[in-house]
C-alpha cells in the first residue's frame, strides 16, 4: 500500500511540479530508504518521533548536513502529499524543523585555468578529449547545468544570433547569449560530431553517444574525463567538477561587472539568494577597488608622506 501511495507522490511532484527524471529518482530513493529504516506496514505508522529518530540515525551514520536536510524535505513533502489525499489525519512532519546548515562557498577556476583546460583537450590527438574541449567551452560560456550541457537538443543552437535555448529544472526554458568564439567553436565541432553518430542515423542531441542508453553523452563519463584532464593539466581533480565550471561562469561574471539579476537568470535560479552565494567571493576585487577609489585611502598616502619627511 505504501509503495503504491510512493508512486502517486512521484507522479504528482512530476506532472504538478515539474520535477525532473534525476530529481523523481533521488525522491524515490531517499523515500524508500525511510521506510525501510521505519519498517511502515502503512502510512498511518509515519510519525514525528519516527521521523525524528531517523534523522537521528542519519547523523550517526555520519551523513553531510546538506543530504540529511535534503531527505528530510522529502519525507515533509511525502506527508503533506498524505495527509492531502486524506491518508492520513495529520501531517506528522508539519513541525520538524530543517538543521541548519552551512553554506560553504562555491569553488571556481581561474580563467587562466579554463584556459588551459580547453586549449590542452584541443590539442589531443584523443577525438573524444577534442569532444570535452568543446563542452567545457560551451558550460563556461553559459554556466548551464551539466544536465542541460549533456542532454542539449542540435537545435537548441541559434548560430546566427548567437544563443542557446536551455531547458531546465521544472522544464523552465531560458536564453542564453554565447560569446562569438563559442559560436566559432560549436561551427567546427560539427565534422568531431560525426564521430559519435552510427551512419545513416543522425541524432537530435548536440553531444550524441553510440553506447549511452540515453543516446547522448552522460554526466558521469563527462566528470571523470574532467577529472582526467585536470590531472593532466596540473590542475588539483579536487579543485574540478562540472558544478565548478558553472561556479566559475558565475564569479567571473561578477567580477567584471555583471549584475546579480542577470547572473541570475542565465543560471536559472528561481531566487536570487540562491545567486547572492557568488557575492561573497567577490570580496577581494572589492576590497582593491576601495584601496584604489576611496578618498580616505589618497589622505593616508599623503599623512604617510608627510611622517616620512
Amino acid at each position: 500500500m505504501l509503495g503504491q501511495d510512493i508512486d502517486n507522490f512521484l507522479q504528482m511532484m512530476a506532472a504538478e511540479k515539474g520535477a525532473a527524471c534525476n530529481s523523481i529518482a533521488a525522491y524515490e530513493h531517499d523515500l524508500q530508504q525511510f521506510l525501510q529504516y521505519g519498517n511502515f506496514e502503512n502510512a498511518v505508522q509515519i510519525t514525528k518521533q519516527s521521523i525524528e529518530t531517523y534523522i537521528q540515525y542519519l547523523h550517526t551514520q555520519l551523513f553531510a548536513p546538506k543530504s540529511i536536510a535534503r531527505k528530510l524535505s522529502v519525507i515533509k513533502e511525502f506527508c503533506k502529499f498524505l495527509y492531502s489525499e486524506k491518508i492520513i489525519n495529520e501531517n506528522p512532519a508539519q513541525n520538524i524543523l530543517t538543521p541548519k546548515q552551512e553554506k560553504p562557498l562555491p569553488k571556481y577556476l581561474t580563467v587562466d585555468e579554463i584556459k588551459l583546460l580547453t586549449e590542452t583537450a584541443a590539442a589531443s590527438k584523443d577525438y573524444r578529449i577534442q569532444r570535452i574541449a568543446v563542452m567545457i567551452d560551451l558550460m563556461y560560456a553559459t554556466g548551464m547545468r551539466v544536465s542541460e550541457l549533456v542532454a542539449l537538443p542540435l537545435t537548441a543552437i541559434n548560430f546566427s544570433k548567437g544563443q542557446v535555448t536551455i531547458f531546465g529544472k521544472g522544464s523552465k526554458e531560458r536564453i542564453v547569449p554565447v560569446a562569438a568564439r563559442s559560436v566559432d567553436t560549436l561551427k567546427k565541432y560539427e565534422s568531431l560530431r560525426q564521430k559519435f553518430m552510427a551512419k545513416n542515423a543522425p541524432s537530435n542531441y548536440l553531444f550524441p553517444s553510440l553506447t549511452a542508453a540515453d543516446k547522448h553523452f552522460t554526466r558521469d563519463a563527462f566528470y571523470k574525463d574532467l577529472k582526467k584532464l585536470a590531472a593532466e593539466c596540473g590542475i588539483y581533480p579536487s579543485r574540478i567538477s562540472p558544478h565548478v565550471l558553472r561556479h566559475s561562469f558565475a564569479t567571473h561574471l561578477l567580477n567584471n561587472d555583471a549584475d546579480l539579476r542577470s547572473v541570475q537568470k542565465m543560471l536559472g535560479h528561481e531566487n536570487i539568494t540562491t545567486t547572492e552565494i557568488y557575492t561573497h567571493i567577490t570580496s577581494q576585487k572589492l576590497f582593491n577597488t576601495i584601496c584604489q577609489k576611496h578618498p580616505l585611502m589618497r589622505y593616508t598616502e599623503t599623512i604617510t608622506k608627510k611622517d616620512t619627511e
